[in-house]
């Protein structure tokens, strides 16, 4: 390719420009502050059903005692369960049904893992998570109730895939504990994006 050929630097598509302006927000955090509760306290019960089908028999997680011996204020709750945890409730006595369609293929009118807050992007038909990190401040324990805290926007990566145009985005936000303090920090990246129609 000669330099004739190549494209500029500054030369970008007219799709991917319809991103400035999210990214000209990077760094704003989106909520207002509030935490996202998860739908029950974290009970002894709930981490042994969690544990049991991966057979995992660590002691600090069954056993108050042998928790404390290892250093725990309590019966040690899985870091990999922590998400599940601060998910609030997909349902509430007296809310509005979550399903109005009986087709095979439904999905629910609401979802709180479904982030519904606006915020400026181009219309997109798809999107799907791209990866996730947890940062972990402390162990979590039984009989604490975390929840979500913040929406940072940390960046927008516009770019065409397999599967089409659109971005990477990367937002940011704290797991909270009733205690008062944060207890992890996840970072996840979504691609959203339109499909390539094909040429007919």
């Amino acid at each position: 390719m000669t330099n004739e050929t190549m494209p500029r630097i500054d030369e970008r598509a007219d799709w991917a420009s319809d991103w400035d302006e999210l990214i000209s927000l990077v760094g704003t955090d989106f909520s207002d502050g509030t935490v996202r509760w998860g739908a029950d306290r974290i009970e002894p019960g709930a981490i042994r059903r969690y544990l049991e089908p991966l057979e995992l028999a660590d002691p600090i997680h069954y056993d108050e005692g042998a928790a404390r011996r290892a250093g725990y204020s309590g019966i040690a709750v899985p870091v990999t369960g922590l998400l599940s945890w601060a998910i609030p409730p997909m349902w509430r006595p007296g809310e509005a049904q979550l399903f109005d369609s009986a087709e095979a293929d439904a999905q629910p009118t609401r979802s709180p893992i479904n982030n519904e807050e606006p915020y400026p992007k181009p219309d997109t038909t798809g999107f799907f998570t791209a990866s996730m990190d947890l940062s972990f401040h402390r162990p979590v324990v039984a009989g604490e109730r975390i929840g979500q805290r913040g929406r940072r926007l940390v960046s927008v990566t516009p770019k065409q895939t397999s599967v089409g145009r659109g971005a990477f985005i990367s937002w940011e936000y704290d797991l909270v504990s009733d205690r008062g303090d944060v207890v992890a920090v996840v970072r996840n990246v979504v691609y959203a994006y339109n499909r390539i129609e094909e040429p007919q």
